[in-house]
């Protein structure tokens, strides 16, 4: 189940990936770097059962592409405290569309030990001005844990 999840979500990031790349951009609108907050409800797969996540992150635009790199952290406020500090692999195979790839590394609050973790998050953006507004999906796996979260990302474009 977990790898057919993972197949699926990865299939549909590289679809997406291929589509853009196939097609003529009409919309050259390129970005600015970004500061993002994104507040979520987070269901923990493996502890069935739903917490408050924040995630925030600061993307880079590459110039001259779709595609952008940065840093985030997102913090799930459950029992254990799971923590996950990321680097950030944006593109955006369209306009509003926003799919980030995010290796990192996982921890609980007390430290106890560190785990590879890799997201996978796709928002839709509205722009009012230099603000971002919309909502936000991502699914994230760990040794040990998997969650889904849906929330709303919130980003502001310098």
């Amino acid at each position: 189940m977990r790898t057919a999840i993972f197949t699926i979500l990865l299939s549909t990031f590289f679809t997406c990936f291929g589509m853009a790349q196939a097609s003529e951009h009409e919309d050259h609108h390129h970005h600015g770097p970004e500061i993002g907050l994104s507040n979520s409800l987070v269901y923990l797969i493996n502890e069935k059962e739903f917490a408050y996540g924040l995630h925030v992150h600061f993307i880079h635009p590459i110039s001259h592409t779709n595609f952008g790199v940065g840093l985030g952290y997102e913090k799930i406020f459950d029992e254990h405290g799971h923590d996950t500090f990321v680097l950030d692999f944006s593109y955006r195979p369209i306009h509003p569309l926003n799919l980030i790839l995010s290796p990192g590394l996982a921890f609980e609050d007390n430290f106890s030990e560190m785990a590879f973790a890799l997201h996978l998050e796709t928002s839709y953006e509205f722009e009012i001005k230099r603000f971002h507004i919309g909502p936000a999906l991502e699914f994230a796996v760990q040794p040990g844990d998997m969650h889904f979260s849906l929330g709303l990302h919130f980003g502001y474009e310098f």
